[in-house]
């Protein structure tokens, strides 16, 4: 099986190649990976100590963060290694401050897994929430270097629990302990008899709740808000905001803050004409000359950026999240909940738990239609204490699962004293 799995890799790898050529996203993907050993080898000296985090993507690496900091902090002489799998996580988080080295995970191929352990030589290894790759998880347990699974989730319909997922099933080996998220996860573990499982909950949780102690006014934000009731729309598509745009237009006395979750210069123009309500881009601000009341005169602003959506959400007294009329759903939604702000999202939200739990406590409605998404965007504008209520809700949901990096970091301190 493992000749077969090695032989797959290598053939996707040169697939990916030829696809590279047609795909802007795929081509970051390969071009990428070319000069990682490279990267690896300069940053990192034979004397030497590391600390491997690897994360599939963006939502992954923002789990992982709190452990890292933790760590960081714990073991300031380890540098930390922070590898990515896709495109998407990387290139918006390549130069991030908390990792001394960041680049992609160079391909399961056993050549490449032979080299990166070569160079990094890690004390500890951490993969969050998904992603096993054989080659480098065999390679971890071959040299006894302690590997964690963080934030996990596992579910019925992944390989390791099918009669043929065998090979898969041996790789779990590699880790020296499971913390997983809820208490399925870990009886699916303790059915392939994998009893080092801790249930530490979502690390996520631990990220946004230290968004609150972060710094973060928008001077500009405030002025255009000038204390109006503001919704903030955050990772909105096209389906989204086809809804959202009826109702915007029809609103009064409410100002909205969109940040769609592509910054395509067509999108943003069509979408800016299709609101009748006097509207603003970001990118068009003077931030030389922050007139509060030239912006303030606008009811609508458009988020033409990257970067700054979390700390806007802090003006929110009502939000929308986007996704949920999409595959496979709806956003993050913890950021906002945070902050203590009512949520309004879309049908497809199953598959993430806090979503699922939210809608079931009444902090977050998830409407399906224009008529529901009216109502829904009605009843929080026009009673107060309705918004508040469910704003509370959110926010104490997310204080209420925190914790999970001390679980984390108390199990690896004790070991490492022991």
């Amino acid at each position: 099986m493992l000749f077969i799995y090695n032989l797959i890799v290598v053939l996707a790898d040169f697939i990916l190649k030829i696809v590279a050529l047609f795909s802007k996203k795929i081509k970051l993907f390969v071009e990428g990976r070319k000069n990682v050993f490279k990267i690896l080898s300069d940053k990192i000296k034979a004397y030497d100590k590391t600390i491997w985090f690897h994360a599939a993507s963006l939502g992954e690496y923002e789990q992982g963060l709190p452990v890292m900091e933790r760590m960081k902090s714990r073991f300031p002489n380890h540098l930390i290694v922070l590898t990515f799998f896709s495109p998407s996580g990387y290139e918006v988080r390549k130069n991030n401050t908390i990792a001394d080295v960041t680049v992609y995970l160079p391909l399961d191929t056993q050549s490449n897994v032979e080299q990166f352990m070569k160079i990094v030589r890690p004390d500890m290894a951490f993969f969050i929430k998904y992603e096993y790759w054989p080659n480098y998880l065999n390679a971890l347990k071959d040299k006894e270097i302690p590997t964690y699974l963080i934030s996990g989730i596992f579910r019925e319909k992944q390989v390791f629990f099918k009669l043929y997922g065998g090979f898969y099933r041996k790789a779990l080996d590699a880790f020296e302990h499971f913390f997983v998220q809820n208490s399925s996860s870990k009886e699916l573990l303790l059915q392939l008899g994998k009893t080092n499982v801790t249930v530490s909950g979502d690390t996520r949780f631990d990220r946004v709740f230290s968004i609150l102690n972060q710094d973060n006014q928008l001077d500009f934000i405030e002025k255009f808000k000038n204390n109006t009731l503001t919704v903030v729309v955050g990772s909105s598509w096209p389906k989204d905001e086809t809804l959202l745009v009826n109702y915007i237009n029809s609103s009064n006395n409410v100002k909205f803050i969109i940040a769609p979750h592509n910054i395509n210069k067509d999108q943003i123009a069509d979408l800016k004409n299709q609101i009748s309500k006097k509207t603003i881009l970001f990118s068009s601000i003077d931030f030389n000359d922050l007139d509060a009341s030239k912006l303030a005169e606008h009811e609508v602003l458009i988020i033409d950026t990257i970067g700054i959506l979390t700390k806007i959400y802090s003006y929110a007294d009502i939000v929308y999240v986007g996704g949920g009329f999409g595959n496979p759903g709806v956003h993050n939604i913890l950021e906002p909940a945070t902050f203590g702000v009512p949520i309004i999202i879309g049908p497809n939200y199953n598959h993430f738990a806090e979503a699922t739990a939210l809608v079931k406590m009444n902090g977050c409605i998830s409407i399906t239609n224009q008529e529901e998404l009216n109502e829904a965007f009605d009843q929080l504008i026009q009673n107060a204490a309705i918004r508040d209520e469910k704003g509370h809700i959110c926010s104490t949901f997310v204080e209420m699962n925190k914790n999970a990096t001390e679980i984390i970091m108390n199990y690896i301190i004790q070991k490492k004293t022991n």
